[in-house]
């Protein structure tokens, strides 16, 4: 977590920020703890493998440093959802780099409740997607959720991804496994979606 020694890290961002027409892509950073840890409800929850109920701002804070650090490594984009209207906190997206095969990655995403049904996780996966593509140097890019979930399938194909099956998956958020419907999308098959 950022102490005072650290400050002047914590307030350095790994990449720049995106704008879309009504969205701002950022890096997550400290000042996220709370309202991620508001927007974490049951009802989010209950579809992320790791994200647990409750969630507090104490583990938002060190999930944000953790991610912050891969950022800097360049092993992720932690993208904060922020909406341009009112600069709110909406979610988050995050593509993390596979840790047995650097050249696959994995995207995830969340919207509190109330800012679904706009439209803004397609806006900001797809844009996230394509800054994956550019930055990370990756040649593959997997989504999943479980089989229920057809907003998050709504999603990947949106994004130009495409199911390649479904497989069992341990969930830290509630320390089972529970079955997942896979979706992936090729880098040249990105470059032809943008």
């Amino acid at each position: 977590m950022c102490t005072a020694l650290s400050h002047h890290f914590c307030l350095m961002n790994p990449f720049e920020s995106i704008e879309t027409r009504r969205l701002l892509l950022r890096c997550v950073n400290p000042s996220d703890a709370a309202a991620t840890s508001a927007l974490m409800t049951a009802e989010i929850s209950r579809w992320l493998a790791s994200w647990p109920y409750p969630f507090t701002a104490e583990m938002a804070a060190k999930r944000i440093d953790s991610m912050r650090d891969m950022a800097f490594k360049g092993d992720a984009l932690p993208l904060a959802v922020v909406r341009k209207t009112n600069n709110e906190l909406a979610g988050w997206v995050t593509l993390s780099r596979d840790a047995a095969d650097g050249r696959r990655g994995s995207l995830g995403y969340w919207l509190g409740v109330h800012h679904q049904g706009y439209g803004f996780m397609k806006e900001a996966a797809s844009t996230a997607l394509s800054l994956a593509f550019k930055t990370m140097n990756l040649d593959v890019v997997e989504a999943g959720a479980q089989p229920l979930n057809e907003v998050s399938f709504a999603i990947m194909r949106f994004c130009g991804m495409r199911m390649v099956g479904e497989r069992m998956l341990y969930v830290p958020a509630r320390a089972r496994n529970e079955l997942f419907r896979f979706y992936e999308i090729e880098r040249s098959d990105a470059v032809h979606a943008d």
